[in-house]
């Protein structure tokens, strides 16, 4: 099976990529000294040499230079293009299909497997032309290689101007993750590079800088130029540097190792992880992540026996199944965020908030307003995370609630929510939440609300059903099945056929109990069309239409005394309605908002999770103008006198906005075109569209879901849409929180196979009962049907 390219490191064979801060300033020079100092070391360990692209006269390429002046190393080029131009340009030129990344990667690998079964030893895999000098496929090097994870020996520039080409490769090696572990470069008496260098590695980075004298000038007779070169690689000083070089980076490289394979032995004595009973947890159950790069994570693998360390990958390539808690879009280690977070960190670092802009503050409210096309919305807070941007939300909802009604300040208010709703774990997010395993032992909780129970959505033994419990069915009817999940978000039709009239009527029946009962509340908020933590439940988006549009229509029901018409088709009616779009918003579900689903807009919503792509604490609250009105007053008392030290900081939100428009791009692409093509609009659905803004669609195959609901005995139902798998495994003692039934599932996925990228597996993480596993908005196609195959053999 196809499967990621893991990380080139074993226990026995030291690899190292050499990367040059230019072109033409003796890579392959160097390369051919460590190499022979290699071979000459008393271990006697085989040496190898890799060049993955060369370009000009083959009697010309790097591995002929090896060939004839390191006797004895293995050597081997896998692209060879004729012409000495850029990779790209020759490759075009060649007339031969371009090698993809991935297949010249793979090919990297197979090569370092090979020098790795002849036991210990060194590989050198050299790079061509500078740092950022393109491949074959156009990307440059120093992103092309980033998912081998290779430590570097950056050869600098002696020439003018070569102190800022070095530091340059190294900074744009650096904030792409290369570990840099030296810098090698010739003697020049007349510029001197070479000690300004090692001054500022050595100050700046602790990098050991090693110099060693220019080679001879090219001589005309090739005879004369071979025996110069031959002498030159005798010299002394060139072999005693060499061997210098050679010490440090096997240093280096047992310290990697020793610091891999005793990272969850300290762990496990001195952090404290968050929503888990570390009673029960043993080092061994804790998973060492070294690297990362798009959907993958670079894990340790403990050795089985002694005798499979040798010649055993360290790291395996795990699927990052949860998209890292749900906020991983765009791939991990992002070029593109982390040149935005660069950018914004030199130009600005952190500044204040209050009175003052920067333009990725504004430009990124601006894009968010955008994006959201809902008319209400006109106003963006900043916070650190979704859950203390619900509670700025639900600060703006009951402050309205409280001045449009009259209420005193002594007066307690509630929300409306959802049964398993989950809004943060700050103690304001948990009183949102009716108690459950996240809150009821906290000792300050308070469930200040009432949370509405409904129907959900699952796939049933190939049906798509809206699914009623026993006691909701006495107020809504029994479960009804579908042709397709696009029937069920047809909300349009399903209301012309009055579906909506017993959930309406069911929720104004429990809004006037809850009147009668003096209840007073100040808002609703809800996880449009899915609730994560809360079990991964898909709720029939009918069921939450009809509760905004009830309270909407039923100022009344709040207030008995006085209840203002609301100022305009903007203004809010009956009490703020609040979508924590924290997990299901921006593409999560395919589209930029879930509350296109609803055909309701907010008025105020909340976007964390993939608001960075995954690589910075974010938070955005938009809010009306409305809303934003009520905290206007000479006093500044009645301000939001809310925030913190880093508001609306401008890495953050360089990244975010760099991030949004990146899946806005992706979008008009057509980047997912092949996810819209998986049979969800299928000519049946009465929800079809022309327009992609209407379509209902999932990372994941229809025929796929609709046959794992099949497996009756283990499961009782699936659901999918956008990135988003969650399936729903039986369990006789209860479905929930402390359910175990999906563990089974989890370790199969969890188990380690053999690809023809190295070892890999899915990291996945379950919800009791449920087993979800997420993508990014990144993810490939191949990945997904990796996936797939996977759980067909867990399931079926």
């Amino acid at each position: 099976m196809k499967s990621p390219v893991a990380s080139l490191l074993w226990r026995s064979l030291r690899v190292y990529q050499v990367f040059g801060a230019n072109t033409d300033v003796g890579k392959t020079v160097f390369t051919a000294l460590l190499a022979r100092a290699a071979k000459d070391l008393p271990s006697k360990e085989a040496v190898s040499f890799l060049k993955p692209v060369s370009t000009g006269p083959a009697d010309e390429a790097d591995d002929y230079h090896i060939r004839r002046f390191a006797a004895g190393v293995a050597h081997r080029t896998l692209f060879q293009y004729d012409i000495p131009v850029s990779p790209h340009a020759a490759a075009l030129a060649s007339g031969k299909e371009t090698p993809s990344d991935e297949y010249l990667l793979a090919k990297c690998r197979d090569f370092a497997v090979e020098c790795a079964a002849r036991g210990s030893g060194w590989l050198f895999l050299e790079t061509a032309g500078g740092v950022h000098s393109p491949g074959p496929s156009g990307s440059t090097q120093a992103d092309m290689y980033i998912p081998l994870r290779i430590p570097v020996v950056l050869i600098g520039d002696s020439r003018l101007g070569g102190i800022s080409q070095t530091i340059s490769a190294f900074e744009s090696l650096h904030i792409r993750g290369y570990h840099v572990q030296s810098v090698l470069l010739f003697q020049d008496s007349q510029y001197e590079n070479h000690v300004f260098l090692a001054d500022y590695f050595n100050k700046h980075h602790g990098i050991p800088v090693v110099s060693i004298p220019a080679p001879p000038e090219r001589a005309k007779d090739a005879d004369q130029d071979a025996e110069a070169m031959a002498a030159y690689y005798a010299r002394r000083d060139c072999q005693t540097r060499a061997t210098q070089v050679l010490e440090h980076l096997d240093r280096r490289h047992g310290e990697h190792l020793a610091s891999i394979e005793s990272m969850a032995a300290e762990a496990h004595k001195h952090i404290w992880y968050p929503f888990t009973q570390q009673s029960l947890l043993k080092p061994g159950d804790i998973t060492t992540i070294d690297s990362a790069h798009g959907d993958y994570f670079q894990t340790w693998t403990p050795p089985t026996t002694k005798a499979a360390q040798a010649n055993t990958p360290v790291l395996k390539s795990s699927f990052d199944g949860s998209a890292s808690w749900w906020s991983q879009g765009l791939g991990h280690s992002n070029p593109k965020l982390t040149l935005a977070a660069a950018y914004a960190a030199g130009r600005y670092g952190h500044v204040m908030f209050p009175g003052y802009i920067h333009r990725p503050a504004m430009d990124l409210a601006s894009t968010l307003l955008d994006g959201m096309r809902n008319p209400r919305l006109n106003r963006v807070f900043y916070s650190d995370n979704g859950s203390t941007g619900t509670e700025v939300a639900v600060k703006m909802g009951l402050r309205a609630a409280r001045l449009r009604y009259g209420w005193g300040t002594d007066q307690k208010l509630g929300v409306l929510g959802l049964r398993g709703g989950y809004h943060g774990d700050t103690i304001g997010a948990m009183d949102m939440a009716e108690p459950c395993a996240f809150n009821e032992k906290i000792e300050w909780y308070e469930g200040k609300g009432y949370w509405f129970d409904y129907p959900t959505v699952l796939c049933k033994d190939g049906r798509w059903t809206v699914t009623v419990n026993d006691e909701l069915s006495k107020d809504i009817g029994e479960d009804r099945a579908y042709r397709s999940l696009g029937d069920i978000f047809d909300i349009e039709t399903r209301e012309q056929r009055g579906e909506h009239h017993r959930y309406e009527e069911y929720i104004s029946k429990v809004l006037v109990a809850l009147q009668q009962r003096n209840l007073k509340f100040g808002s609703v908020i809800i996880e449009p069309i899915v609730l994560g933590a809360g079990g991964m439940e898909l709720v029939d988006p009918l069921f939450q239409r009809a509760l905004v549009n009830v309270v909407r229509q039923s100022p009344h029901l709040f207030s008995s005394t006085t209840h203002p018409a609301p100022r305009d088709a903007r203004d809010w009616s009956g009490l703020p309605i609040i979508f924590d779009e924290v997990f299901t918003g921006l593409y999560r579900l395919g589209r930029f908002t879930p509350s296109s689903f609803l055909g309701v807009c907010p008025d105020i919503s909340v976007h964390a999770k993939l608001l960075t792509g995954g690589l910075l604490p974010l938070c955005a609250t938009l809010a009306s103008e409305h809303i934003f009105d009520v905290f206007g007053s000479p006093d500044k008392t009645d301000a939001l006198l809310h925030g913190h030290s880093y508001t609306a900081h401008p890495v953050g939100c360089q990244v975010a906005l760099t991030s949004l428009r990146e899946m806005q791009a992706m979008e008009r692409r057509g980047d997912w075109q092949w996810a819209r093509a998986q049979g969800w609009q299928s000519s049946d659905d009465a929800s079809q569209s022309s327009s992609a803004d209407n379509e209902l669609w999932s990372w994941w195959p229809r025929d796929f879901v609709e046959m794992l609901s099949r497996q009756t005995e283990r499961v009782a139902g699936v659901w999918s849409l956008g990135s988003v798998l969650a399936i729903h495994l039986r369990d006789d003692a209860g479905a929930g929180y402390s359910s175990n039934a999906a563990q089974g599932l989890r370790d199969a996925l969890a188990r380690e196979r053999e690809g023809a990228g190295g070892p890999w597996n899915v990291q996945a993480r379950v919800l009791g009962n449920v087993l979800y596993v997420m993508a990014s908005q990144s993810t490939k196609e191949e990945s997904i049907r990796q996936i797939v195959e996977l759980l067909q053999e867990a399931l079926v």
